[in-house]
């Protein structure tokens, strides 16, 4: 085997290799703004990288990344899309019921987009004979390795240190500007019932100028070690 990577192998390749594991890793991200200093696709960038590691790590298949998650409407983000949930969800079926008859006995789907409704519609997605394994990145405790709690930020400390370790090139280090709301709008911000940041924050919720590659070198090595072990338990 030269790659993991569905897309540079050829199908006799890949059938040989589902005979050897027949899991497919299935990276999935959203294009949604992060401020104005994070691209677009922060959350597929980071789900394909983990993605990719982890291949390597444990001799999974993956597949390329998909772009596109659910994500809600409206505000004064350019350039943000997303599909509808009943969408997403039957886009995703019909590729899996694909692979699934190619051989593909379980999918490992990894994602980095935390709204709610998007990581529902991951978790009903399901094949007749295959198992689906769903990870939200997000719920790996990495508290301990930031200074604040990343639970209620989007666009932060703890995205921001992650961009700036796996491609700094994208980050806008002149434009990061911190967005704490008080109490009352936190308390209103939780990510699928106020999934999108006021207005005045600029996409921000939360301290981005504490980001460091460090941090975010630390963060990613600790989700790629715990999703290596839950697949390749010793």
């Amino acid at each position: 085997m030269t790659s993991y990577a569905l897309d540079e192998l050829t199908w006799p390749e890949i059938g040989r290799a589902l005979a050897r594991d027949p899991r497919l890793l299935l990276p999935v991200g959203a294009l949604e703004q992060h401020g104005p200093h994070l691209p677009l696709g922060a959350n597929t960038l980071v789900a394909a990288r983990v993605a990719v590691e982890v291949s390597e790590r444990t001799g999974i298949l993956r597949a390329p990344p998909f772009s596109y998650g659910v994500t809600v409407g409206g505000g004064p983000w350019a350039g943000s899309a997303g599909l509808r949930r009943k969408t997403f969800h039957r886009v995703l079926n019909e590729l899996l019921d694909r692979w699934e008859d190619h051989g593909v006995r379980e999918f490992v789907i990894i994602t980095a987009h935390r709204y709610e409704p998007h990581v529902e519609a991951l978790l009903l997605s399901l094949t007749a004979h295959s198992t689906t394994k769903v990870f939200d990145l997000h719920q790996i405790d990495v508290t301990d390795l930031l200074e604040v709690d990343p639970a209620s930020e989007h666009g932060g400390e703890l995205e921001t240190s992650l961009l700036l370790h796996l491609a700094p090139h994208l980050v806008r280090t002149a434009e990061m500007a911190d967005f704490e709301p008080g109490d009352r709008v936190l308390r209103r911000y939780i990510r699928g019932r106020v999934p999108t940041p006021p207005k005045e924050s600029r996409g921000v919720v939360g301290q981005p100028t504490l980001a460091t590659a460090a941090k975010g070198k630390a963060v990613f090595l600790r989700w790629v070690s715990t999703l290596t072990a839950m697949l390749n338990p010793k």
